[in-house]
């Protein structure tokens, strides 16, 4: 499938955007060699300069791989940023849905790998929440952090690293409408108590019993 000629204005930018599509739409499966510079010039119409800056974008995000003197090889064909775009457009019920389905498996895989360490990050995380106060989105959302990074699973603290920055704004508006429930403390504590004592299914109750006056709240504003 031959690549469309880009445009004059943003050449980065559409040449990026068109390897993307190529990337997401399968056109080169993982482990590919992608063409070379000059071959991707020609197809597209413009200089090399702006084929390599094209590819110096994906390649830190991660779709592909720069490998010296051998070429340029296709990492994934996940786009990461989408998947962050359509995380960030979707609107407090759906953050909250996914939250709790999220940190629920987070609050059980804590509790059952959970070390010293953790422990003492959670009681300090636990400890600036009581001292913020109950609207203090910041540190709500660091506390719901040190658990996720309990779980010791370094794809669910990177998936999650990506959902926080959804997440954050979600708390941020809704904790300032004071038609919502402050941040029930009390939850949170029974939380960190599951997850100190070991017991995945009192920490997963104590996940879904913290969220659940917000989800409830949202659902009857959003009326679904």
């Amino acid at each position: 499938m031959a690549l469309k000629a880009a445009g004059r204005t943003s050449l980065v930018d559409t040449v990026v955007d068109q390897l993307r599509a190529q990337l997401t739409d399968g056109e080169w499966a993982v482990g590919d060699r992608v063409p070379t510079e000059h071959e991707l010039a020609e197809q597209l119409g413009v200089g090399r300069n702006t084929v390599r800056e094209a590819v110096r974008v994906l390649v830190h995000a991660g779709l592909l791989e720069s490998r010296q003197g051998d070429g340029t090889y296709v990492r994934s064909t996940a786009d990461p940023a989408a998947v962050l775009r359509t995380v960030r457009a979707a609107g407090a019920l759906d953050v909250l849905e996914l939250r709790v389905a999220l940190e629920a498996e987070a609050a059980r895989l804590a509790a059952a790998r959970r070390d010293t360490h953790d422990l003492l990050r959670l009681r300090a995380a636990l400890a600036t929440l009581r001292a913020e106060g109950d609207r203090d989105a910041d540190a709500d959302l660091a506390f719901h952090r040190a658990v996720v990074e309990a779980t010791h699973n370094a794809a669910f603290t990177e998936v999650y690293r990506f959902f926080s920055v959804q997440v954050h704004e979600s708390l941020v508006e809704s904790l300032g409408d004071h038609e919502m429930p402050a941040i029930d403390l009390d939850a949170h504590e029974a939380l960190v108590a599951a997850i100190e004592s070991g017991e995945p299914d009192t920490a997963e109750d104590a996940v879904r019993e913290l969220l659940r006056a917000p989800l409830e709240t949202v659902r009857a504003i959003v009326g679904r």
